[in-house]
C-alpha cells in the first residue's frame, strides 16, 4: 500500500483489471464489453433486488429441504484436512472484540476490521508455510475494500483517514506494483457482516437474501476481472469463494459457473448479472460456525475456522498450484503423531484396529485387587479384530441375515481385503471389504481409507445399480450392511454402538473375483495379448460409467483384475470405485505414478484422464520404467518429460500399434473438454484383440 493516497474516487481500469488474454469463448460479449460491463456494475443493493424473487422461489421449492443450498465441503474432506493441519501454527495477535455492534464504538468497529486482517493474514500464511513453501517468501498479502471506489487499502490507513465507515470487505490479494490492489489478482473476499451467526445459529437457517446478493455481487466481480485478466496460470478461475463473518461467526458461500455465459447486456447490467446467476451458477454455502471464542481468540481446530481455511486452501491452490505437500501427504502423519503421544503417555502399541482407540475391558466384578497384564489386554483386542482364513462373518442387512467365510486375505497395497463364500454357498467366491467402525472419538487415518474402500464405494455401487448400468467389466453389488458381532450386543436404546469393537462397522460383498493387474506384472502374467485385451475393457468399463457421468478416479494395477475361473475367455474388471466422481465438488485418489496430470494439477478429473491412468497402468505393467517420484512436481515433470520425448507411445508402441495409437489419443486430450470417443477405440481394440477371443465373449458395452 502506498501512502498518501487520498481514498475516494471511482473505480477506474487499474482495479479492475485489464487485458483480453484469456477471455475465451463468449456468448456474444466481447471483452470489450465485459470492460464496460465491470466498470458500470459497481451496487450490490440493485444485484440483491434483482435476485429476491428468485430467492424466495428457490425457497419455496425447498422447503422441505434444509438447507436450500448444498454445502462446499463434505465432513470427510474437513476431517482429512484436519489431520494434515496437525502442528501447522495460526497465531492471530490482534483479537476480535467480542459482540462488535453491541456498542457503537468506532474503536470496537476498527479492532474489528484489523483483527479480520490479521485473521486473514495468520490463516494464508499457515497454510502457505506448511503446504507451499517455509523458505520462499509468501506472495499473498491482506487489505480492506474501500466501497466508495471499489479499490484497496490497509485497515489502519481507511481509519486514519477517517473512512472506516465506508469499509465493505476484507480480500487476501496477490502481491503486485499496483499499491490499491487489481481485482483479478483477489483470491478471497471476507464480508463483515453485523449479528451474522447470533440469528443463524438460533434460527438454523441460512444467510439472508441480503448478505447472499453481497457475496454473489462480489463474486461476479471476481469472475469478470479474471476472465479479462493478463495473468497467467490462475486455475479454476470459474470458481470463486466468499466469507461471511461477524465477532464470533462465520461461513463460506462458494460461486462457480462459467462467465463466458454471461450477457453483457451494458444497458441492464444487474438484469443480465441476475440471470447468469440464475442459470448459470453453482452456489454453495456452508453451515455459520462460531470463529473466535469470548477472548477473541479463533477456534483454529474447530469446523467454523477450518471450513474457512479449507477455503483459502482452495484458493491459494487456484493461484500457486498444486502444493508441495499435499493433504494427503500430511494427513497420513497422523498415525505417526499418535502413536508418539501414546509412547509419551506410556501406554505403548495397545491401538485397537489402527484407531489409536481402546475398546473398555469388562471383567466379572471382584473384590479383590487384580493385576491386569497390558500385554493379555493387546493380545485379546488383537484376537478380537483379527481376520483370518476360516473366520466367519455375519452381516445384518434390513431384512435378513448372511454369513461369509473368509477363505483369503488380499491387500490393495494400502488396506486388507477378502475373498469370501457364503455359509450356504461354499463354492461361490465374492470379494468382502470391512469397513471402519463409526463416531469413534478420533478415527485414524486409515478409516477414512476404509470408508472409502467401504462405504462409499457401496454408495457407487448402488448408483450404478439404481441407473441400471449393465456390464461384465464393472463390479456387482452382492451385498451391504453391518457385522453381527459375537456375543451379546450391549447397544445402548438411544442409537449408536456397543463397546464392542466390531459393532457398528460396515460389510461390502462385489463380484466378480479375479487376480489384480500388481499380482500379474509381479509374477510375470501380464503379457502383450493381456494389454490389449485390459485396455478394451477397462475402456468398456469407464465408457459405461460415463454413460452415466461416474468417472472412476483411481485407476491402479491393484484396482484392475483378471476374472478368469468360470469362463471360457478371461477377462478384466475396475474395481475399487470408493473415490469415484459423481459431482464437481468430489475429489479423485492422488497417485503421483498413476493419476492423471489433470488430477495432479487441479486436483479434478477431466474426460480423459481416466484414459491417461490407463495408459500408465499399461506402460508400466509392460515393462515401463518406474520412476522415483517423491513431489507432485516430480510427478509431473517426468510426465511431460515422457510424453514429449514419446517414451510412453514408443514402449506401448512395442506391445501393439494400436495401443501406441490410443496413448496418441489421450495425449491429444489431455486437459481439453473435448469428450472421449470410447466407441471407435473398443472397434479397434476389439479387432486386435487374439482371433479365438472373438464372439460373444467379448462385450463392448457402454
Amino acid at each position: 500500500m502506498e501512502d498518501g493516497n487520498t481514498i475516494g474516487g471511482s473505480p477506474d481500469q487499474e482495479s479492475v483489471g485489464s487485458g483480453t488474454k484469456r477471455s475465451g469463448a463468449s456468448s456474444g460479449a466481447r471483452p470489450q464489453n465485459r470492460k464496460e460491463f465491470l466498470h458500470k456494475f459497481v451496487d450490490s443493493k440493485i444485484l440483491t433486488r434483482k435476485l429476491e424473487d428468485w430467492f424466495e422461489s428457490i425457497s419455496e421449492k425447498s422447503a422441505c429441504k434444509n438447507p436450500v443450498f448444498d454445502v462446499p465441503f463434505e465432513l470427510i474432506e474437513l476431517q482429512k484436512f484436519d489431520y494434515a493441519l496437525e502442528g501447522v501454527p495460526f497465531q492471530q495477535l490482534i483479537r476480535m472484540p467480542n459482540a462488535v455492534y453491541a456498542s457503537t464504538s468506532d474503536a470496537v468497529e476498527a479492532t474489528a476490521y484489523l483483527a479480520i486482517e490479521d485473521f486473514l493474514h495468520a490463516s494464508v500464511k499457515g497454510l502457505w508455510e506448511a503446504f507451499w513453501s517455509q523458505d520462499e517468501p509468501m506472495p499473498f498479502s491482506v487489505a480492506c475494500l474501500y466501497n466508495a471506489s471499489l479499490k484497496f487499502y490497509q485497515a489502519e490507513k481507511a481509519i486514519a483517514n477517517g473512512k472506516l465507515g465506508d469499509l465493505c470487505a476484507t480480500g487476501i490479494m496477490m502481491n503486485s506494483r499496483h499499491s490499491r490492489g487489481r481485482w483479478d489478482h483477489i483470491l478471497e473476499l471476507a464480508l463483515l457482516r453485523p449479528n451474522l451467526g447470533r440469528v443463524l445459529v438460533e434460527s438454523d437457517q441460512q444467510p439472508s437474501p441480503s448478505v447472499l446478493g453481497e457475496a454473489l455481487f462480489f463474486a461476479v466481480r471476481m469472475l469478470l476481472s479474471r476472465s479479462l485478466s493478463r495473468l497467467n496460470g490462475v486455475q479454476n478461475s470459474n470458481c470463486v469463494f466468499v466469507l461471511l463473518i461477524d465477532s464470533q461467526y462465520g461461513g463460506v458461500v462458494k460461486i462457480e459457473g462459467d462467465i463466458s455465459k454471461l450477457e453483457c447486456d451494458v444497458d441492464d447490467i444487474y438484469e443480465s448479472a441476475a440471470e447468469w446467476i440464475k442459470k448459470h451458477s453453482r452456489i454453495s454455502v456452508s453451515p455459520i460456525d462460531r470463529i473466535w471464542n469470548k477472548l477473541g481468540n479463533a477456534n483454529w481446530g474447530d469446523i467454523g475456522a477450518l471450513q474457512v481455511l479449507f477455503a483459502t486452501f482452495h484458493c491459494i491452490m487456484q493461484f500457486a498450484g498444486i502444493p508441495k505437500h499435499s493433504i494427503e501427504d500430511l494427513a497420513a502423519d497422523h498415525g505417526s503423531r499418535l502413536q508418539t503421544r501414546r509412547v509419551e503417555r506410556q501406554l505403548g502399541d495397545t491401538s485397537v484396529n489402527g484407531g489409536g482407540l481402546f475398546r473398555f475391558q469388562q471383567r466379572s466384578v471382584s473384590p479383590e485387587i487384580v493385576e491386569v497384564q497390558e500385554e493379555a489386554v493387546k493380545i485379546e483386542s488383537e484376537e478380537l479384530m483379527k481376520l483370518e482364513v476360516g473366520s466367519i462373518l455375519w452381516l445384518e442387512d434390513s431384512n435378513w441375515q448372511k454369513g461369509y467365510q473368509i477363505d483369503e486375505v488380499l491387500s490393495d497395497g494400502e488396506l486388507p481385503y477378502y475373498i469370501a463364500s457364503p455359509v450356504e454357498d461354499p463354492g461361490k467366491a465374492l470379494f468382502l471389504y470391512v469397513g471402519s467402525r463409526p463416531s469413534q472419538l478420533e478415527p485414524a487415518w486409515e478409516d477414512m481409507n476404509l470408508w472409502y474402500q467401504v462405504q462409499r464405494q457401496t454408495k457407487i455401487l448402488t448408483i450404478m445399480k439404481q441407473k441400471g448400468l449393465s456390464s461384465r467389466y464393472l463390479p456387482q453389488l452382492s451385498a451391504s450392511g453391518r457385522i453381527i458381532h459375537p456375543g451379546q450386543c450391549r447397544r445402548p436404546s438411544s442409537g449408536g454402538n456397543c463397546e464392542h469393537p466390531w459393532c457398528g462397522t460396515s460389510i461390502l460383498v462385489t463380484s466378480p473375483v479375479g487376480e489384480t493387474v500388481a499380482n500379474m506384472v509381479s509374477g510375470g502374467r501380464f503379457g502383450f495379448d493381456e494389454a490389449i485385451r485390459c485396455c478394451h475393457d477397462c475402456l468398456s468399463a469407464l465408457s459405461t460409467a460415463a454413460s452415466a457421468g461416474i468417472r472412476h478416479g483411481d485407476i491402479r494395477p491393484e484396482n484392475v483384475i483378471r476374472v478368469s475361473s468360470g469362463v471360457r475367455h478371461p477377462y478384466f474388471v475396475i474395481i475399487g470405485w470408493g473415490h469415484a466422481i459423481l459431482e464437481e465438488r468430489d475429489r479423485p485418489a492422488m497417485n503421483l505414478h498413476f493419476s492423471s496430470t489433470y488430477a495432479l494439477q487441479e486436483g479434478k478429473l477431466c474426460s480423459a484422464s481416466d484414459a491417461e491412468s490407463l495408459v500408465y497402468l499399461l506402460y508400466f505393467s509392460c515393462g515401463g520404467l518406474v520412476p522415483d517420484l517423491d513431489s507432485v512436481e516430480g510427478a509431473l515433470h517426468w510426465r511431460e518429460t515422457s510424453w514429449s520425448r514419446r517414451l510412453i507411445q514408443q514402449k506401448l508402441g512395442d506391445v501393439s500399434t494400436v495401443l501406441k495409437a490410443f496413448a496418441d489419443y489421450v495425449d491429444s486430450l489431455c486437459g481439453t473438454p473435448y469428450p472421449m470417443d470410447y466407441d471407435i477405440w473398443l472397434r479397434r481394440l476389439r479387432r486386435n484383440i487374439h482371433e479365438e477371443d472373438h464372439g460373444k465373449e467379448i462385450d463392448t458395452s457402454g
